[in-house]
């Protein structure tokens, strides 16, 4: 629990093995700051590997900017249990093989388990699908995950905010992920019409 923190709200947040660790990374950090949240990190093993190939951190880095950290092959992590409270889960980036896996019920490992049981549980599950172009395959896998209660959120950039860096396009990913769970934050300014348009 974090110094001065009341009530725990619990997060699982997992990094697959998709392209764009960074939005899992900086997802870490906005949380870091939010003394109501904690964060439950599972990093897949493919993950691993794209966090060394496309990031200037090492895993270690990244695990260090949660509040607990799960072994991906822990079948017994507290996380495996739907006795274990969350507020929901969270895969970001979420790879199409994740995501088919979870369409499907198939729990291989504790990022797989995990979102499973946050679906039998009904709490929110957001999958920041990272891929392009998609074939029908991932859009079936979209639609089953979709039915069965998940959120899937691509994390498409947006541009009405007037972004200048890589930085501000993914905390307006990361901010539409918070918005989701019911987390404040000032990540991004929100649409506004122009004033000359309010008549």
């Amino acid at each position: 629990m974090k110094e001065g923190q009341t009530t725990t709200r619990r997060l699982v947040v997992a990094l697959s093995g998709a392209s764009a660790p960074q939005l899992g990374i900086s997802l870490l950090r906005s949380l870091s700051t939010v003394s109501t949240v904690e964060t439950h990190l599972i990093v897949s093993a493919s993950a691993h590997r794209t966090i060394e190939l496309e990031t200037e951190m090492c895993v270690e880095a990244v695990e260090a900017l949660a509040d607990v950290v799960y072994d991906v092959s822990d079948y017994a992590a507290a996380v495996s249990s739907g006795s274990f409270l969350t507020i929901g889960m969270v895969v970001i980036p979420c790879s199409m093989s994740t995501l088919g896996s979870i369409a499907n019920g198939i729990s291989t490992s504790l990022v797989t388990r995990a979102a499973d049981v946050t679906l039998k549980e009904r709490r929110p599950l957001v999958l920041v699908a990272r891929e392009t172009p998609l074939n029908l395959i991932h859009l079936r896998n979209m639609v089953a995950v979709t039915e069965a209660g998940a959120t899937v959120l691509p994390p498409v950039p947006a541009f009405y905010h007037g972004p200048d860096s890589i930085a501000e396009l993914l905390a307006q990913t990361v901010g539409k992920v918070l918005d989701q769970f019911d987390i404040e934050h000032d990540l991004f300014n929100r649409w506004a019409t122009p004033q000359e348009d309010r008549r």
